[in-house]
């Protein structure tokens, strides 16, 4: 780090930036103290000083910081800014991880009128929905809208058989199967051709894995594929099981001999 007797030009005092930037002094020491906003150079006397690079950072890390991350996530995004390169590389990350964060909150304005126009219909909110329908929305289940049509039990059922790290794997292992179905039906493959016997052989192992074999939970989940879908994800899932894995499943019982309802049931 440079040293100056005095101030040179172009170079800031920490009141000068936390003035440029609306942020207080203390912010910027605590950022400094923490690693992520260090002044480029400091005098003798020891006052901190920033130039118009550091002023680019800073806006990188206050633009994070309004985005809900963490001082060690923020550690991790900031990029370097010495060349015209990385300046775009820069950019172009935080424009990726803004763009990320709009989706989200997309996503939870979309829940949220959902829950409002329902509380204005019946005159109450099912909180422990709406706190599912959020913690969903956190890991990025793009099906979250279809928790509303959860009972009591199965949201019971969901909260003692999933934790965040499993039911992420869940979700992915679902999504990869509706992935493979989407290929199907462009295809042209039949449910009942070869292909369409794999992906319900497929759907029918992460049904048995959701329901850990009990069957009894079988009518629930029908209902849930035959439920109103509010949002475009849902009814493309809806379609994508009503109108290939259902005929599958049919096919793939018959031909396999598996009756679902006598799977064990505990």
């Amino acid at each position: 780090m440079a040293k100056f007797k005095a101030i040179p030009q172009g170079y800031m005092t920490v009141g000068e930036v936390a003035k440029k930037m609306g942020v207080t002094v203390r912010a910027l020491q605590y950022y400094d103290r923490e690693g992520i906003f260090c002044p480029s150079c400091i005098s003798d006397g020891g006052r901190r000083l920033y130039d118009d690079k550091d002023i680019v950072k800073l806006h990188q890390l206050l633009s994070l910081k309004s985005l809900g991350f963490s001082i060690d996530e923020i550690k991790s995004l900031l990029v370097t800014i010495d060349t015209p390169q990385k300046a775009i590389d820069a950019l172009t990350q935080q424009s990726i991880v803004i763009q990320n964060q709009i989706n989200v909150l997309t996503q939870a304005l979309q829940a949220i009128e959902i829950l409002k126009s329902e509380a204005t219909q019946i005159q109450s909110v099912d909180f422990k929905k709406y706190a599912d329908i959020i913690v969903n929305l956190h890991i990025g289940n793009k099906y979250y809208g279809l928790i509303k049509h959860f009972n009591n039990d199965m949201l019971d059922y969901c909260h003692k058989r999933f934790d965040k790290q499993s039911a992420l794997s869940f979700i992915d292992k679902f999504n990869i199967i509706l992935e493979e179905v989407e290929h199907a039906v462009k295809s042209g493959f039949a449910p009942e051709s070869k292909q369409g016997q794999t992906i319900a052989k497929e759907f029918w192992q992460l049904i048995t894995e959701f329901t850990d074999g009990d069957m009894s939970m079988l009518p629930q989940l029908m209902n849930l594929a035959n439920a109103r879908a509010e949002d475009s994800g849902c009814r493309k899932m809806q379609n994508l099981i009503n109108g290939f894995i259902e005929p599958a499943l049919g096919a793939y019982f018959g031909n396999s001999g598996v009756n679902p309802f006598e799977a064990k049931n505990e």
